[in-house]
């Protein structure tokens, strides 16, 4: 079991901002005021005194720099995303209304994905729990749910997914046996659902410190090894081939009682326990024999 992971230090919260086509307006309108101010500084009269003109320039200038200051709060946020909010090193939160929004131009904002992702890995070669060398691989769906802890608590969340999906696949494989060989107890290839399901839970423990959330994981490849499936197979084809035969065995025996049980019933034939012997035995070879019997036609007595 994956050790348990210690609590996170921060949590995504709404960061303040406000829609950018209010701000956009507003920022625009005030670089338009700047302009006008330096224009009417620079057509004063020359009879005016330096000072008013120098004051209109610059007050103008102020403006104009102070607004497109203002615009640089301007942040697109599309679809599936969503921005971390930042001032001076300090989570100040996340916005994830998408469209055009403002925050302070001070903050820095860094763009996270919010989609649906999948990762899959590549095919690798471990022991199940009995030791032998078995080939598997998974795909794991996941998406971004705490924006917070994925950037502040781990280093690279997108690494930190792939490595503990391939660390999980590994540690549920070396858990279970490849097939249980009729033994009690779950086995990759006959309980699947089942193995999936705690592969699941698993994923779900260790990358929830990075804010993740598993929505879904499968086995996309599971076999064994090249240098054991043949004798495997070989096992394989014998278990099925016992199993056959068992089935086989148990509804000749039926059939032989049945017909038993009937000749007994309507006293067609009384027979010794000798000759009941050798019918069982005749039978039992006809109905469990690979080939087709070759019948004998007996026209002498029972006893001949």
């Amino acid at each position: 079991m994956a050790a348990e992971a210690a609590r996170p230090r921060v949590r995504e919260f709404t960061a303040y901002s406000v829609g950018g086509g209010v701000a956009l307006l507003s920022g625009l309108v005030g670089l338009a005021a700047g302009v006008c101010l330096v224009v009417a500084g620079t057509a004063v009269p020359e009879d005016t005194s330096t000072a008013a003109r120098a004051g209109l320039i610059a007050l103008g200038v102020v403006v104009g720099l102070g607004a497109l200051f203002a615009m640089c709060g301007l942040n697109m946020v599309a679809p599936g995303e969503a921005r971390v909010v930042q001032l001076f090193g300090r989570y100040r939160g996340t916005v994830r209304t998408d469209g055009l929004r403002w925050v302070n131009p001070l903050t820095s904002r860094v763009a996270i994905s919010t989609r649906v992702r999948n990762h899959e890995t590549a095919v690798m070669k471990v022991n199940d729990a009995y030791g032998n060398p078995i080939e598997l691989a998974a795909v794991v769906v996941w998406r971004v749910e705490d924006t917070a802890q994925a950037m502040f608590e781990v280093d690279d969340f997108e690494q930190f997914v792939s490595t503990q999906t391939e660390a999980a696949v590994r540690h549920i494989a070396i858990e279970y046996p490849y097939d249980a060989h009729d033994e009690e107890g779950l086995s990759l290839r006959g309980n699947a659902e089942e193995i999936t399901e705690k592969l699941a839970a698993e994923l779900h423990a260790r990358v929830e410190a990075a804010g993740v959330r598993v929505i879904e994981s499968r086995f996309t490849h599971l076999a064994y090894a090249p240098e054991i499936a043949s004798a495997m197979l070989q096992r394989q084809q014998a278990g099925a081939m016992v199993a056959a035969r068992q089935k086989i065995v148990e509804g000749a025996v039926g059939m032989v009682e049945l017909a038993l049980d009937r000749i007994a019933e309507r006293d067609i034939v009384e027979l010794d326990p000798e000759r009941k012997a050798a019918m069982v035995s005749n039978l039992m070879v006809v109905l469990c024999g690979d080939r087709s019997a070759q019948p004998i036609v007996n026209t002498g007595t029972l006893y001949q």
